[in-house]
């Protein structure tokens, strides 16, 4: 049976290989486990990751599109993953936990509403598709990691509850100045919000809205990187490295995956990594009248999947949320020291002021032309090539 068409009761009577018993550290999204004594801890924690898969008979896209996204939202999909986990970091802080049949916070409730596919969700597969357009992705065609990356930059300017900055590095270049002058916007005066921000997720903007001084000095920061990590597979001289990021305590993880299909990867052990995987496919959920959320299908209840780190496809993007600017400060400090360490190869490289070389971009430009998403596009060329779109 084809990985892309299982159903959700076929995984969960499946059978799934249990996790390993090691002496070796489990690293889940900054955090140290030791699988012999921490197993509970860590199925907990990676229950508590907001799990989105394929669905099936939503609203359709655009009106008169598809009800299902199976066989190509697998991309779409991780990048929804990962912006969930910064929204739940943003709201609810890296420690919370997922507790079945529990009455949740209100910030779950209007996190997970955020992702509910219908049209009008911030972050819904209708308004990924819809947006993907205008970066030249016809809707039902598959994403690669670099073009989810910029939709969720563009679709993050309208949530005004997270007032996030999603920036995406260019040119496997992470830029200290243009991200300061991004997240602390009274440097060059103040923003306006752009047209259309608010009138999405109604239920954001209530009891649970924050106020505007939490943001006034530093907007939280989603960084995403995409990188190509070899040519047909990963340079081996980058594992250490690629392993290291999940050991930050920025850490959102990485979105790439394998031919034939994407994941979501969390952590790793010993030479396996460990990702949520989305191409399960389950029933659209409906918000109930009290904007409650029947949510057990967006929680991995089954210990989490592993690959071989040789086996991840080299088109990754990796992600890190900085609530501050000591945060943002404290992972720059790391990645420098990551540099100097021998046995791993940068997979990007931090500087304190743009390059000459490189071409300064409006982060708040909605035009469809997006010339950072352009630019990628045609550096990645071949990655869609290599991932094969899974049959309906």
């Amino acid at each position: 049976m084809d990985a892309a068409t299982l159903t959700y009761d076929t995984l969960r009577f499946g059978e799934f290989e249990d996790f390993p018993e090691t002496s070796e550290p489990v690293w889940i999204l900054g955090k140290e486990y030791n699988a012999l004594t921490e197993k509970d801890e860590i199925l907990s924690d990676v229950t508590s990751r907001l799990w989105f898969t394929y669905r099936k008979n939503f609203p359709p896209i655009g009106g008169t599109g598809p009800t299902s996204d199976t066989g190509w939202g697998c991309m779409l999909r991780c990048g929804q993953m990962v912006l969930g986990e910064a929204l739940m970091c943003r709201h609810l802080s890296r420690d919370w936990r997922w507790v079945k049949g529990k009455k949740q916070r209100e910030e779950y409730i209007s996190i997970l509403n955020a992702f509910i596919d219908k049209k009008d969700s911030y972050y819904s597969i209708h308004q990924i598709a819809q947006m993907g357009v205008g970066e030249g992705k016809p809707i039902g065609q598959w994403y690669g990691p670099n073009t989810v990356a910029q939709v969720l930059k563009k679709l993050a300017v309208f949530d005004t509850w997270s007032r996030l900055v999603v920036h995406v590095a260019m040119d496997n270049t992470v830029v200290i100045e243009e991200i300061k002058r991004l997240c602390m916007p009274w440097l060059d005066g103040a923003c306006a919000e752009p047209e259309g921000a608010g009138e999405l997720n109604g239920c954001l903007e209530g009891a649970c809205a924050l106020a505007d001084e939490e943001t006034a000095l530093w907007k939280p920061l989603v960084l995403l990187i995409p990188l190509r990590l070899g040519l047909s597979d990963i340079n081996e001289a980058y594992i250490e490295t690629l392993k290291q990021c999940f050991m930050l305590p920025q850490s959102l993880g990485v979105i790439g995956g394998k031919p034939n299909s994407a994941h979501y990867f969390i952590g790793y052990v010993g030479e396996e990594l460990i990702y949520l995987d989305p191409h399960t496919t389950q029933p659209a959920v409906e918000p109930c009248e009290d904007a409650q959320v029947q949510d057990e299908t967006y929680h991995c209840q089954h210990p989490p999947c592993r690959m071989h780190i040789c086996e991840l496809d080299p088109s990754i993007a990796a992600g890190f949320f900085c609530r501050t600017e000591d945060e943002f400060d404290d992972w720059c400090m790391r990645i420098r020291r990551l540099s100097c360490k021998r046995g791993g190869l940068p997979m990007f490289e931090l500087v304190d002021s743009q390059p000459s070389h490189m071409v300064i971009v409006d982060t708040l430009n909605l035009t469809p032309d997006f010339s950072d998403s352009d630019r990628l596009e045609r550096f990645f060329d071949s990655e869609d090539e290599e991932f094969e779109i899974l049959s309906l």
